[in-house]
Parts: structure tokens; C-alpha cells; sequence
């Protein structure tokens, strides 16, 4: 089993900027789909961002040119910097690492989960 710790969250005015971290309890983020998902009160989670084994990233329109996905193999680490902030943004924030077994058997062969990460968009 694998532990994934987020951090970094809080509250910030609009148009300010936070970097989450989400470290892993072991070296799992190089053979994994690394994504930041966000839960706001009322709504269904939703996937932010994303980043490949392969550091390929994509990301959901909202936040397009506003947040950057980044990756630290030797620090276990997978971050979401986050700039210009909305209230919109406002939500707990996951970390989850998942990786199929192929790309022609997409059985899960590990989906893994943080406990999440609190931010604020308030002034």
C-alpha cells in the first residue's frame, strides 16, 4: 500500500497563488498517472490536472494558463502550482496515482488516493 500526503492548501485572496504537494510513501510517480482532482461543497470531484510517466500534462479548460502540474522524481512528489486564483477555485483538493495493468488491459493495477487539501479563494 502506498500513502499519498497532500499539502500546501489554505486560504489566499483572489488572484494569489498556492502550490500543493502530494508525496508519495514510496517511489510510484514515474511508472504512474499522477492527477489533481477538487471536490467543491455540492458538486461532483472533477479532474484538474494531470501529468504521465512520460510528464505528458493536460488540463481541464478552467484552469488553463493558470495552474502547472509538475513532477519530482527523486522527492516522490507531484505538485500543482496554482496562480491568479478565483473563488471558483475554492474546493478540497486530491492527489491520485493510478496506473493500468496495459494499454490493452485497463485493469487498475494500483489506484491510490490522498486525504486531501483545503483551499480557499476568499477576500
Amino acid at each position: 500500500q502506498v500513502q499519498l500526503v497532500e499539502s500546501g492548501g489554505g486560504l489566499v485572496q483572489p488572484g494569489g497563488s498556492l502550490r500543493l504537494s502530494c508525496a508519495a510513501s514510496r517511489s510510484i510517480f514515474s511508472i504512474s498517472t499522477t492527477g489533481w482532482y477538487r471536490q467543491a461543497p455540492g458538486k461532483e470531484r472533477e479532474l484538474v490536472a494531470r501529468i504521465t510517466s512520460g510528464f505528458a500534462t493536460m488540463y481541464t479548460d478552467s484552469v488553463k494558463g493558470r495552474f502547472t502540474i509538475s513532477r519530482d522524481n527523486a522527492k516522490n512528489t507531484v505538485y500543482l502550482q496554482m496562480n491568479n486564483l478565483k473563488p471558483e477555485d475554492t474546493a478540497i483538493y486530491y492527489c491520485n496515482a493510478m496506473r493500468y495493468y496495459s494499454i490493452t488491459d485497463l485493469r487498475k493495477e494500483f489506484d491510490y488516493w490522498g486525504q486531501g487539501t483545503q483551499v480557499t479563494v476568499s477576500s
